[in-house]
């Protein structure tokens, strides 16, 4: 919210020495975020006068349009002779007053003003646009034209208000009354110890039978509608100077009379309001549900498909107006240059000051993607109390300045107020804050913020209107802690019970993760959100329990509107990025829970807030929540191993993937398997299953491997990109992270070569597994060394394997007979389970 100091002045008569700077280290301490404080015209300096165009002449000969003007400035100039101006815009004509910025002044930026030479003619000086001086959009994208009425020779900084200085305030979800000059010169008002001017204290008539008739059909979406008629607008009435400058400096574009007003009354008392042309208007105006499917043009000019929760306001016809997000086309004010092309001007207009449901209002603009300054409003909460004045505020500016007559009919249907009544012990906030207020000044703070106070140690608070964010006793608190300033909290350090550290669980994923930044990883964290189309850019089945997703009500992004079931869309999207980047090395991980939706859907029913729930509680809140097994994943593209002149390095590949998982397996203390496999994004030639035996059945719980190229061809990817990712849970379960000491024995190793052949289809790992169980207790380790493919020796289908046998007695030295009989028994068991020779 952008709050000109200027505007802010007018409620509350904040000191004369007091600059931007100065209010925005005010209300930082009173707890708003004020982020910047933009100083408007900080570099400008004069002459910058209003003029009259007298004569315009047209230069021929030129690529674009130049026109060399003549323009009284009055006395300005010192000679009171006509100002000779070279102009290449076309928006105005002899007799308009424009402002005119002579030689000798300084523009905005820097820009200093002289006279010089241009297209044959010598110009002293410049007829100003409102972007040349800083000003914002005014909607013309060319010439100021000021009112036929302004003096020549005035002051044009003075006139246009060129010097200012801006707050802008980044206003949190809860205080949606801070976005309006009113809600932030009350908290001015508070934070400097002044009164304040409320402007929503207005005479407001009564409700009567004469006013526009209007009908609610769903109370719950709209508790409060104000409609006011104002009819006999003139047509030639324009936004005056200062209205339009206003809107300016908060970041609005002039549009019309009517229009700007409902603009203006909006930022100043916080209130949404909306004008319809009357008459566009047929018949009741009408605030219900739209029916699923039907559809209405907003004021942006798009046809938009409604859903059945949208709340719209509708006439005989239907919709007219997307209640709290944007008004219909077909009830829109006509402006100026309507009128100009041969449409009909807008005379008289109905205002409609209403409030709406904000969880509604919230829903509807996400769901529609179009975010108004209505919207956000509603959304963070909006004064219902302020309607009535709003309204008031709007007809008495268009009586004013339009030359408008205000009909006598006023139309307000309302649910009776009920106030928002909390109970709060008189030294909660001390107890909160740790720090001694008192009973007075808890009560003083609470009704400087608007509250009505009753009682001694225990007090009666009714909260006010604009306040709705505060609902329980805690909320008070803040109101009174903060009011007192943060800074003076004192500063005191937690105390932790002895003998309480880390979990089991968080100490094996802190060593996972050393162990995995060890190994030259990298960790990088994403967000748990993903689209549903990702499956089907990593491969997976129709049928396959990942598709199977929990949707979020409420997405950050419709592009990802679910919880990840795999680690690996977010790091392939930041290997992917990262790449792109120029960093074509990367080996990136990341441990994270991911969600997968239980069969028997579970509503989560509240907690209480009075006790510490119960273990019963607790248990039916988990037992609402997705299960969320925690993962870790790894994935590798280019070099894994950096050439240099120690050798040639090499590239990752998929040997790395599967170490990565047993490095993970290795810290978790379980024995990880691993086996052929084929699953989702990998290559189905260069894949690995990983495995864990739970209860003597053997369980997947992984895969390791180069992705398939089709994949790495849809996500973007390198070549030869390579993943893992592993259930660190399962992982976690199996596993025996009892440090063991390792044993040494005295005596000495022997060892055994063995070469086997096999057929091409049997896994390494299969071979592996029944020489380690064929060789017993004497086997100490067994390594492959050598894969051999030759057909011409072996036959075709034939590769041979050769492992290294270690042999070791812990009580004896082993002889030549006892290693080599231990080999042949391992030797036998693997001919029988995988059909493997001896190579000769």
């Amino acid at each position: 919210m952008r709050i000109p100091l200027s505007w802010l002045r007018e409620y509350v008569d904040l000191p004369a020495t007091e600059t931007g700077r100065d209010v925005q280290a005010k209300l930082i301490s009173a707890g708003l975020e004020v982020e910047t404080v933009e100083h408007l015209g900080a570099d400008l300096k004069g002459p910058l006068v209003v003029g009259q165009v007298l004569t315009i002449e047209e230069l021929e000969g030129f690529k674009k349009p130049i026109r060399f003007c003549t323009v009284n400035v009055g006395q300005a100039n010192g000679t009171g002779e006509p100002q000779e101006i070279v102009c290449g815009a076309r928006n105005f004509a002899v007799g308009d007053k424009v402002v005119v910025v002579l030689p000798g002044a300084t523009l905005p930026g820097g820009f200093s003003i002289s006279a010089r030479k241009t297209y044959g003619k010598t110009s002293h000086g410049m007829i100003c646009s409102s972007d040349e001086l800083g000003m914002g959009d005014d909607g013309t994208h060319g010439i100021i034209v000021l009112p036929p009425e302004t003096e020549v020779g005035k002051d044009a900084i003075e006139l246009l208000e060129l010097v200012d200085e801006v707050l802008d305030i980044a206003v949190t979800a809860n205080r949606g009354d801070c976005l309006s000059i009113r809600g932030v010169a009350r908290e001015a008002a508070i934070a400097y110890g002044l009164p304040l001017r409320d402007p929503a204290l207005l005479d407001v008539p009564g409700p009567n039978a004469y006013g526009y008739p209007v009908k609610i059909a769903d109370p719950t979406g709209c508790d409060r509608f104000t409609a006011r008629t104002v009819t006999g607008l003139s047509a030639e009435a324009r936004s005056p100077i200062w209205l339009q400058r206003r809107l300016q400096k908060v970041g609005m574009r002039p549009i019309s009379l009517a229009v700007d007003v409902t603009n203006y009354v909006m930022m100043e008392l916080g209130q949404p309001l909306h004008a319809y042309d009357r008459s566009l208007v047929q018949g009741t105006i009408g605030v219900r549900r739209a029916a699923e499917g039907e559809k209405i043009v907003t004021l942006d000019g798009t046809e938009r498909k409604l859903h059945a929760e949208d709340l719209v306001i509708t006439d005989d016809r239907g919709p007219i107006g997307l209640a709290g997000v944007m008004g219909g086309a077909n009830t829109e004010i006509a402006d100026h240059d309507a009128a100009e092309n041969g449409g009909n001007t807008t005379s008289d207009v109905v205002i409609e000051a209403a409030h709406f449901d904000q969880v509604s209002i919230a829903r509807t603009a996400r769901r529609h993607k179009l975010s108004s300054e209505a919207s956000r409003r509603f959304e963070r909460g909006v004064d219902p109390q302020a309607a009535a004045a709003a309204a008031q505020r709007t007809v008495d500016l268009l009586v004013l300045l339009a030359g408008g007559t205000a009909e006598s009919g006023v139309t307000e249907i309302s649910a009776p107020p009920v106030p928002h009544t909390i109970t709060l012990a008189a030294d909660h906030p001390d107890r909160v804050a740790g720090v001694a207020y008192g009973r007075e000044t808890v009560v003083r703070r609470l009704q400087e913020v608007g509250c009505d106070v009753y009682g001694q140690d225990e007090l009666i608070v009714t909260v006010p209107s604009w306040r709705p964010d505060l609902t329980d006793p805690n909320d008070l608190a803040e109101e009174v802690i903060r009011l007192e300033g943060y800074e003076n909290l004192p500063s005191t350090l937690p105390r932790p019970p002895a003998g309480r550290g880390l979990t089991a669980r968080q100490r094996l994923h802190r060593r996972v993760g050393r162990a995995l930044a060890g190994a030259g990883y990298v960790e990088a964290l994403n967000y748990p959100f993903v689209g549903e189309q990702v499956f089907d850019q990593l491969g997976l089945d129709a049928d396959d329990p990942a598709r199977r997703v929990v949707k979020l009500v409420n997405p950050l992004s419709d592009e990802e509107p679910a919880l990840r079931t795999s680690l690996l869309p977010g790091l392939l999207a930041a290997l992917r990025r990262n790449d792109g980047r120029g960093a074509h090395d990367l080996a990136l991980f990341e441990t994270g829970l991911v969600f997968h939706p239980r069969d028997e859907q579970r509503v989560a029913g509240n907690l209480p807030v009075d006790r510490r729930p119960g273990e019963d509680d607790l248990a039916a809140l988990d037992a609402a929540l997705p299960d969320q097994p925690r993962h870790v994943a790894v994935v590798l593209a280019g070099a894994r191993e950096q050439a240099g002149w120690w050798g040639k390095g090499r590239p990752a590949d998929w040997a790395d993937a599967v170490e990565s998982a047993r490095t993970v397996a290795r810290e978790a203390g379980a024995e990880l398997g691993t086996r052929k496999g084929q699953y989702g994004p990998w290559h189905p030639g260069r894949c690995a299953e990983l495995t864990v035996t739970v209860d003597g059945e053997e369980r997947v719980i992984g895969h390791a491997g180069e992705l398939h190229p089709r994949v790495l061809k849809t996500l973007g990817l390198p070549a030869r990109t390579c993943a893992m990712e592993l259930d660190l849970d399962a992982v976690e379960r199996v596993g025996d992270d009892t440090p063991q000491a390792p044993g040494i024995s005295t005596f000495p190793v022997a060892t055994q070569d063995v070469a086997l052949v096999v057929d091409e289809f049997v896994p390494a790992a299969d071979v592996e597994a029944a020489l380690r169980e064929g060789a017993g207790e004497l086997l100490e380790s067994i390594r492959l060394f050598d894969v051999y493919d030759n057909a011409e020796q072996l036959g075709e289908g034939r590769k041979s394997l050769a492992y290294a046998l270690r042999f070791r007695a812990g009580d004896r030295t082993l002889t030549v007979d006892g290693a080599s009989a231990a080999r042949d028994a391992a030797v036998a068991l693997a001919g029988e389970r995988v059909g493997a020779v001896l190579r000769s």
